[in-house]
């Protein structure tokens, strides 16, 4: 059948930029300053209906409104072509239903703590950035966990940087104690950076890292009286001494803390991919080498983290029926996913709809991102290796769809060196323009869209970095066959890419597909 449906259809070819938003303003703004020829080329095309923007954060990827968006829910609704609340927004919905302590998974977990040490752990990012995590949640599990009556609670601070600003865990440190304070109950027990607690890209020494603060409690001793001034101390120190949030080593707030055999975990965030590493090394095999294994650990995750891990879970999710992947799988269509390390997770489990394994048809290829501390020294990343990838399968005419995920401008733009943004931005740029030249050879249909904003927003008012996603539009593309864009009624979302996609293979959209194809005719 695969044969057959390639003669008669258009194949497509579809990029996700990642963190590529749209803004006027120049300062700051590492893609309006950076040479990009071929995306400013093809937003040119918007008079002849070939180029438009699309919204990208709050409810139209299933988050708060006014929240920005991020990669997870970005490629997540890009694959799915729907608007799927996330967990973020039904954890939310079930603390201010007054559910959240009634979930039977978090009345089991209370139970395990109270019939076993009495000690409860929570570890997570603390801050309200809203992409892996939410203090409120925190609150509300604390709060969950003295009226059930667990003996102690201790907490276990990942501190943000990232989706916040790089010098702000401060504040939540301190909105945290007030909170303990005022409920009377619940203890701070330590605080780590997430560059070492939330590693996704296998840097184990970096786990290891987070790992030994929490177990053995290595780290520097301070007081709950003076942690906040040490963060402090740590931000005005200068060159490779300086830690802001994300790179902070561990802080040993309280020494009986520390987990401990039979203890209970509960592990907070809702994002799966940075919680992996930490979970599995605590609740399952340590990946690296330690003397320290705490034995007989209940442990219990937020949401489902990885399909293999035999952890119960208070917010279970439900797979999305008939994904772009899944839908074209099923007519046999074969289809190639490709990005580097850092942004795998996103064009395989993530924009196949919380989907761990390939559909049948369905080719992968990981290009390794580069082994650099942070990706402002390597601003291009491995753009050129993706970009290779998807030039071979274009050219193979093996893949009627083919999809890739370019990551410099997010990564890049999350260091807050804007000069490296810059670079990151062109590099994309070029890459973006041997595809398409691939794609205009073959006569492949290109979309280009992005996930989220970043690399547009900098800089703020004050000067300062600015390293967090944005709400901006993003751009989407249309190059090729002659393909127009509707002018639609509705505020067109990511959501609306998927079905677009179909619209132009000139197949049919599965009824679970909500998103509406901006295609102004059938292909």
């Amino acid at each position: 059948m695969a044969a057959a449906v390639k003669k008669s259809m258009k194949s497509v070819c579809l990029i996700v930029i990642d963190g590529w938003g749209i803004s006027d303003e120049t300062r700051g703004n590492a893609i309006k300053n950076a040479e990009t020829p071929v995306m400013d080329t093809l937003a040119e095309a918007e008079s002849r209906g070939e180029y438009t923007t699309l919204d990208a954060s709050g409810l139209a990827v299933g988050i708060p409104a006014g929240v920005m968006g991020n990669s997870e829910v970005g490629h997540f609704t890009i694959g799915t072509g729907r608007v799927a609340y996330q967990d973020l927004v039904a954890i939310n919905l079930s603390i201010s239903d007054k559910a959240l302590a009634s979930r039977p998974v978090l009345v089991d977990a209370f139970t395990t703590a109270k019939s076993k040490t009495g000690r409860l752990h929570f570890l997570g990012l603390v801050s309200d950035g809203g992409v892996h995590s939410h203090i409120d949640h925190l609150e509300a599990l604390l709060a969950a966990a003295k009226e059930a009556s667990v003996p102690q609670s201790f907490i276990h601070f990942f501190a943000d940087g990232r989706d916040t600003a790089p010098v702000s865990g401060v504040q939540y440190v301190g909105r945290l104690q007030s909170y303990l304070s005022s409920l009377q109950y619940g203890t701070l027990a330590t605080l780590t950076g997430r560059y070492y607690a939330m590693d996704r890209d296998k840097r184990y020494e970096r786990t290891k890292l987070a790992f030994e603060g929490l177990v053995k409690g290595e780290g520097e001793r301070v007081t709950p009286d003076n942690l906040i001034q040490k963060m402090e101390e740590r931000y005005s120190l200068s060159g490779k001494e300086r830690q802001t949030d994300e790179f902070m080593k561990p802080l040993i707030v309280e020494d009986a803390g520390t987990i401990r055999d039979s203890d209970t975990l509960i592990f907070i965030d809702f994002r799966a991919d940075r919680m992996r590493q930490i979970v599995e090394a605590l609740g399952l095999k340590p990946q690296f080498q330690t003397d320290a294994i705490p034995r007989d650990l209940s442990v219990y995750t937020m949401t489902q983290y990885k399909g293999e891990f035999p952890f119960p879970v208070i917010f279970p999710s439900d797979t999305p029926k008939n994904s772009l992947a899944e839908w074209l799988s099923a007519k046999s269509i074969p289809q190639l996913h490709t990005a580097e390390t850092e942004k795998y997770a996103h064009v395989t489990f993530f924009f196949n709809g919380g989907v761990e394994e390939a559909w049948p048809g369905e080719d992968r290829v990981m290009v390794p991102s580069p082994k650099v501390a942070t990706y402002d020294l390597q601003p291009e990343m491995s753009a050129s290796g993706v970009a290779k990838e998807v030039v071979k399968a274009v050219k193979s005419g093996k893949y009627p769809f083919v999809m890739c995920n370019f990551a410099p401008p997010d990564m890049v733009g999350h260091t807050g060196v804007y000069d490296a943004a810059v670079v990151a931005c062109a590099a994309t740029d070029v890459a973006i323009g041997e595809i398409q030249r691939a794609c205009e050879e073959t006569g492949y249909v290109l979309l280009i869209t992005a996930d989220h904003g970043n690399a547009e927003r900098m800089i703020d008012e004050d000067g300062n970095p600015v390293t967090k996603h944005t709400t901006y539009r993003v751009p989407f593309c249309v190059h090729g066959d002659g393909c127009k864009l509707l002018e639609v009624t509705h505020d067109p979302g990511l959501a609306d890419v998927a079905p677009t996609v179909l619209a132009i293979m000139g197949l049919d959209q599965p009824p679970e597909m909500t998103g509406q194809s901006l295609l102004a005719t059938p292909n």
